[in-house]
């Protein structure tokens, strides 16, 4: 249940428990509350344990340096790393920031390695029940991992056969599309979810995890088959911020363990992995014909330029070169 809240004491006396209660009071998803703490934690180590108020601007600037240039850190990781000690020092500690000199770490170009059709539905094929399943998902909709495996049966809209993506990379709804062939199959999955939580309810399981407060808003609605996720566990778990033991979702690293196998299998030697469906789905859209706002839009990316990079991959426009070797010779 490596998505659900850890239990904070009360009141906080540790620094790691007050920062986390402290982003939790803001409101800011579970998944920000690790990644700043993690950084955190790397820069108070990095400083041989001390704590952040008796560090400043130059002991920053070390850390992100020293991620940079030895540490050969992506641009996006320094730049996470200082939006968390930012948040630490301005938000949590009121402690004014300065203007920060430090070396930016490079932004290599990389292009997303993609499947050809041919290739996803060969990896798909291979790949047993449930995961094929979440698989289809991932290719036919374009979600993340951690998006399909948090889909619940109310997020399947068959009538208008449309996929709610909830709390989406930051923290943000989106709709995307539901393939009608996948209807047969998600049903039967349905009735599955079913009979394992009527199985729980006979053996007085927790109900399933509730974002928020809606566990104290609507008490019975962890044990109602909407609630549920599409995908469970085959085992219960302790959650550790209820301290009950629950049925929480497929894990991440499992389908990924499973679609890496299935890659493999294929003979497939591309650098691929679950993330590649998603990268898969918007070329072929791409190739479709359709516009670069309506793929950013189901895809729920932020900026649109995020989404052009595909357009590099596809052999499309000005890409479209035949090599030399392909003239034909009269």
């Amino acid at each position: 249940m490596n998505d659900i809240p850890k239990t904070i004491p009360t009141p906080p006396a540790r620094l790691i428990d007050q920062i986390r209660y402290f982003i939790r009071q803001r409101g800011l998803a579970y998944k920000t509350e690790k990644t700043y703490v993690s950084w955190i934690l790397r820069y108070i180590r990095f400083h041989k344990l001390s704590h952040p108020s008796e560090l400043s601007e130059p002991h920053i600037e070390m850390f992100l340096e020293d991620l940079a240039i030895r540490q050969y850190a992506a641009k996006n990781t320094q730049r996470t790393a200082l939006n968390a000690l930012i948040f630490l020092y301005r938000e949590f500690l009121n402690i004014d920031i300065k203007q920060l000199k430090f070396s930016y770490a490079k932004a290599p170009r990389r292009l997303p390695v993609v499947f050809s059709h041919t290739e996803a539905m060969s990896v798909i094929h291979i790949l047993p029940y449930p995961y094929k399943l979440m698989a289809q998902l991932m290719f036919g909709c374009g979600l993340r991992i951690s998006e399909c495996l948090r889909l619940r049966v109310k997020d399947l809209d068959f009538s208008m056969s449309v996929t709610i993506v909830r709390n989406g990379k930051g923290d943000k709804d989106r709709s995307t599309v539901l393939p009608k062939i996948l209807h047969k199959a998600l049903t039967n999955q349905i009735e599955h979810v079913g009979l394992i939580l009527k199985q729980d309810k006979e053996n007085n399981v927790s109900g399933v995890f509730m974002p928020n407060r809606l566990a104290i808003k609507y008490p019975a609605a962890a044990h109602n088959l909407e609630w549920q996720y599409l995908f469970p566990s085959k085992n219960i778990a302790k959650d550790p911020r209820a301290n009950v033991f629950r049925r929480h979702h497929v894990m991440d690293r499992t389908l990924q363990r499973v679609v890496k196998k299935a890659i493999k299998e294929s003979r497939i030697y591309k650098h691929a992995s679950c993330h590649t469906f998603r990268h898969s789905f918007a070329t072929s859209l791409l190739q479709q014909g359709y516009d670069i706002r309506t793929i950013q839009k189901l895809l729920g990316h932020a900026k649109v330029e995020t989404t052009e990079i595909y357009t590099h991959v596809i052999n499309q426009g000005a890409n479209a070169v035949k090599s030399p070797l392909e003239r034909c010779i009269n």
